[in-house]
């Protein structure tokens, strides 16, 4: 039985700690600093509860003892001080983090990290799995040109005029639309704007619109410089999102303060209801050259809400939290490298191990894939 830690009880921490212990091979302690959150857990499924304050690095140590790793699934800007607890404590490391910053920081860690200690942040789906599907995609190619990835957690029934429901955390929706993008273009690493690079496509006789977000590439712009020419990233959403948004975050300036950005995420969760109903669309589109031939792979995957445990559970927070309990799953069973130490990057899984997964599996359901010479 394993000891882990998980930090952060809302939706998705919620769900990590539930498909971990339901497993029956963890013994699970959920933290979190609201006492009511980890009650409804509690009453859900069979994991020790602790409560935490994460910047209290005390408390941190204290809930460390024992445990063989921990996951946060909190706010991004508690991750390092977690991780910092993590290195003093023996324990693997891993978090969901889409913050490029955050994420720097947790690597200049994992520099010190002890024997078959780990630090894996970006974790969840976007990063996280995009880049596990991308970097697979890529290895087929003799020679790289182009990669795009494509990710959207979208209602299943739009019916508002911002063509969107709330499926996840309003905290890192917002900081993917006002944050820098990293990209390659013409051969070299920058960054791009977000909101901007719009583009049209059809998937299923379904028109979808994709512009750039930040954060969903997670190390691959370092891992892919110097082979290839082009690599995006952008958020998929229905057709009209974008331009409403984009006069929320840069015509009214929402997005350029701490102080906007309070006042954007308080006008959305007053506005947009959440949904349970959602599905989460992926779209990986690679080209290059194989056997002196131009050719193009796509793997495109929808993933839809179901009932787990009794419970409903949204796509997104299916995709999210099976993602990190797949890799965290490998960990433990050393097919992330037996005598793998320090940080560890999402392109390093290897996607036939964490398809066959039972937390990765969950991505193996509704696949459309094909190879087209171009």
């Amino acid at each position: 039985m394993k000891r882990v830690l998980v930090v952060g009880a809302g939706k998705i921490g919620a769900s990590i700690a539930k498909l971990l212990v339901h497993s029956g091979d963890y013994d699970v302690t959920l933290a979190d600093r609201d006492p009511n959150a980890l009650q409804r857990v509690a009453a859900r499924a069979p994991v020790r509860i602790r409560q935490l304050s994460a910047g209290d690095a005390g408390e941190l140590a204290d809930c460390l003892q024992g445990q063989a790793a921990v996951l946060s699934a909190t706010s991004f800007d508690a991750n390092p001080a977690i991780a910092r607890a993590a290195l003093a404590s023996s324990a693997s490391y891993f978090d969901l983090t889409e913050d490029v910053a955050t994420t720097r920081k947790i690597r200049r860690l994992a520099a010190q990290a002890g024997p078959r200690q780990i630090f894996m942040p970006q974790c969840g789906l976007a990063p996280g799995f995009i880049g596990i599907l991308a970097a697979d995609l890529a290895r087929r190619f003799d020679s790289l040109d182009t990669v795009k990835m494509r990710v959207g957690a979208l209602p299943q029934y739009p019916n508002n005029q911002i063509m969107y429901n709330l499926t996840w955390s309003t905290d890192g929706l917002i900081n993917e639309y006002c944050n820098p993008c990293e990209a390659i273009v013409d051969g070299q690493r920058t960054e791009v704007q977000a909101l901007e690079g719009l583009e049209h496509f059809a998937l299923d006789g379904l028109e979808y619109e994709a512009f750039n977000t930040s954060g969903g590439l997670g190390t691959l712009c370092e891992t892919l410089a110097q082979r290839v020419h082009t690599l995006n990233y952008k958020t998929v959403r229905y057709t009209g999102h974008r331009y409403l948004m984009d006069f929320l975050v840069n015509g009214l300036r929402l997005g350029t303060s701490r102080a906007g950005r309070r006042q954007l995420k308080t006008m959305l969760e007053q506005a947009i209801p959440i949904t349970l109903q959602d599905v989460v669309l992926i779209f990986v589109a690679v080209s290059g050259h194989i056997d002196g031939q131009f050719r193009q792979i796509i793997d495109a995957r929808k993933i839809y809400h179901r009932e787990l445990f009794g419970e409903a559970w949204s796509a997104i927070q299916l995709t999210t939290a099976a993602s990190a309990c797949a890799v965290l799953d490998l960990h433990f069973e050393g097919r992330l490298g037996g005598d793998a130490r320090g940080f560890v990057a999402q392109e390093q899984v290897p996607l036939d191990d964490f398809l066959d997964n039972r937390f990765g599996r969950y991505y193996a359901i509704d696949r459309y894939a094909e190879e087209i010479p171009i």
